[in-house]
């Protein structure tokens, strides 16, 4: 995970399309500039940050559902729930689900877990779309990064 740079996913470990869940996998930093102003000698990982981080599990699943023809960009967030506090050197296990995919929409439930206790859950809502010029590329680069494509194939 690299706060400051918003790759929020360390890895994806499990991709069942039929099913269309994702299982991924986030370390967080033991040291981020993020850590230094959230809070001063009390590091915590920003509310904002854990649904960055289950939208973007999220958003591999739609991406990898839709065979890499369209971009998921985040649209809204509902029912987001935070249950306890993520501090540095934790490892979050993200999971998400696809709900609905249709009409240049896609619905995902994801979920974050710590040593099996759940830390947050929110419902994401997507637009697909074509995707922006130049985009495509580093989208698929780190898609085989997280080893996405070791699990889903990659598109053609």
């Amino acid at each position: 995970m690299r706060l400051e740079y918003f790759e929020m996913i360390d890895a994806v470990t499990r991709f069942d399309r039929e099913a269309g869940r994702i299982e991924a996998l986030a370390r967080v930093p033991m040291e981020s500039p993020v850590f230094e102003g959230h809070f001063p000698d009390h590091p915590l990982v920003p509310g904002v940050l854990l649904t960055e981080t289950m939208a973007q599990a999220s958003g591999y699943l739609v991406l990898a559902h839709l065979g890499f023809r369209q971009m998921p960009f985040l649209m809204g967030v509902d029912k987001a729930r935070f249950r306890s506090f993520v501090g540095p050197g934790a490892e979050l296990q993200i999971e998400a689900s696809l709900e609905h995919d249709g009409s240049g929409y896609a619905v995902t439930k994801a979920a974050i877990q710590h040593d099996g206790k759940p830390l947050a859950n929110a419902e994401l809502r997507f637009r697909t779309m074509p995707f922006p010029a130049g985009l495509d590329g580093p989208m698929r680069a780190r898609a085989r990064k997280i080893g996405l494509f070791d699990l889903a194939g990659e598109p053609a």
